[in-house]
């Protein structure tokens, strides 16, 4: 990925659980230290790489405990964005066989909300670093929310939208970012730079 242009700085990495002891519980084969040690290398050998996060509430016997585990993790971490979930049983799976799912929904339901809202502040933290600078995005489809403005991806996989002008999907156009959401790069297109 470091030595290739064409490969985008964008690696998904699910940790699941920043306590040691719930990772043990869902049979995962990373620790917490082990974890920190793989964002190190990656951020040693491609320092502007993005990463990105699964989580779970609320995974049977976690504690409080457990939880601000997951939190200081995402504190050291500081994903770009991430799919959290609460806890849900499934059929077939070594923690509906084995584990009670002990952890009251309330509880799920407050604990998904703060891992929710603690990535939202990192995601805004992260999109923050690309106001007015110029990134270069590959045109995919029309914005959602408007038909004047297309829709596309950086390099790092942030989203980005930008008026149409002459452009077209496939293409790649330099965009000057002048505001952002959470979720969004905002801007507009300085230089055409190579079609796919």
């Amino acid at each position: 990925m470091a030595a290739f242009d064409t490969i985008c700085k964008h690696i998904h990495l699910p940790v699941q659980s920043g306590s040691d002891r719930i990772l043990k519980k869902m049979n995962r084969l990373h620790t917490r230290q082990e974890y920190f040690d793989l964002i190190d290398n990656i951020r040693t050998i491609i320092p502007t790489c993005s990463i990105s996060q699964d989580l779970i509430a609320g995974f049977p016997t976690e504690t409080e405990e457990d939880h601000q585990d997951t939190l200081s993790l995402m504190e050291q971490v500081k994903y770009s964005f991430g799919y959290m979930f609460a806890y849900s049983e499934r059929p077939g799976t070594m923690a509906a066989r084995k584990l009670k799912d002990d952890i009251p929904e309330t509880v799920k339901k407050k604990r998904l909300a703060e891992v929710v809202a603690l990535q939202q502040e990192h995601s805004k933290y992260r999109t923050e670093k690309y106001l007015n600078k110029i990134v270069e995005v590959l045109i995919e489809k029309e914005s959602k929310k408007s038909s004047e403005h297309w829709s596309g991806r950086t390099e790092h996989n942030s989203v980005a939208v930008f008026p149409k002008e002459y452009y077209n999907i496939g293409d790649f156009v330099n965009v000057k970012i002048i505001d952002c959401t959470s979720a969004t790069l905002i801007g507009n297109a300085v230089e055409y730079s190579k079609n796919n």
